[in-house]
């Protein structure tokens, strides 16, 4: 290549270039400039032919897509082998909790509750007799017949945990006098139906607990505490 080859190549590079640039700064160059498009060419890339620059775009953007169809498949699959994966961790803890003493269990919970999920509100209702874990802080027993469970007949009947605020008296029932700083709860009921009783766990943040969020780790929660305290108090 000679010298005056080597300006001309340089040249026109440096006036691509200042195209460039000019049409990234100039994005409406083209429609105050139609008929320059409409003009405009460009080699199809799986073929000889030529389409327009409109078509080019449309095929651009459809290789986009396509490519993030393609990653958005894959985070999919991440994310349900994910999915699996916990399940079943989920089944091996079950499994483990049915064999900690029930006094044990609770210590457990309680103290998971605060350091993993600074749950620092909470306590455990169980209906029955429960005289083995008289003495511990988070739970409580109640009979069957004590009044202050009816307000909770709808909770137990979905079988589901619920987000969001609560009655006064049901707010004076959990926590007694700290009831009034509780802005938010998640009530869980724990066993079929609530058989056992409740988890609740409150917040002075009102959107610490709030109606729309997702409930599936309560559920979780509560059928690991549901199994560890089913079991027969002599174990």
């Amino acid at each position: 290549m000679t010298t005056r080859e080597a300006r001309g190549l340089a040249a026109a590079e440096t006036e691509e270039e200042s195209i460039a640039t000019y049409l990234q700064h100039n994005p409406d160059f083209f429609e105050r400039h139609q008929a320059v498009l409409v003009r405009l060419k460009l080699p199809h890339v799986r073929g000889g032919a030529t389409i327009s620059l409109v078509e080019r775009q449309i095929e651009v953007l459809r290789e986009k897509q396509a490519s993030l169809e393609s990653k958005l498949g894959e985070l999919v699959r991440v994310a349900r082998a994910n999915d699996a994966i916990a399940e079943r961790l989920h089944r091996f803890t079950r499994r483990l909790l049915r064999d900690v003493p029930r006094t044990e269990a609770i210590t457990r919970i309680e103290t998971g509750l605060r350091e993993d999920f600074d749950a620092f509100h909470a306590v455990i209702i169980l209906i029955g007799a429960h005289a083995d874990l008289a003495g511990q802080r988070l739970v409580r027993a109640v009979p069957p017949d004590d009044p202050n469970l009816k307000s909770f007949e709808s909770l137990f009947a979905a079988g589901k945990p619920r987000c969001g605020q609560a009655r006064d008296s049901q707010r004076d029932f959990l926590f007694g006098p700290e009831g009034n700083e509780m802005a938010s709860l998640a009530l869980v009921p724990l066993g079929d139906k609530g058989a056992l009783g409740l988890l609740a766990l409150g917040s002075a943040d009102k959107e610490r607990f709030h109606p729309g969020m997702s409930t599936e780790f309560l559920a979780r929660l509560a059928e690991l505490i549901t199994d560890a305290l089913s079991a027969s108090p002599a174990r």
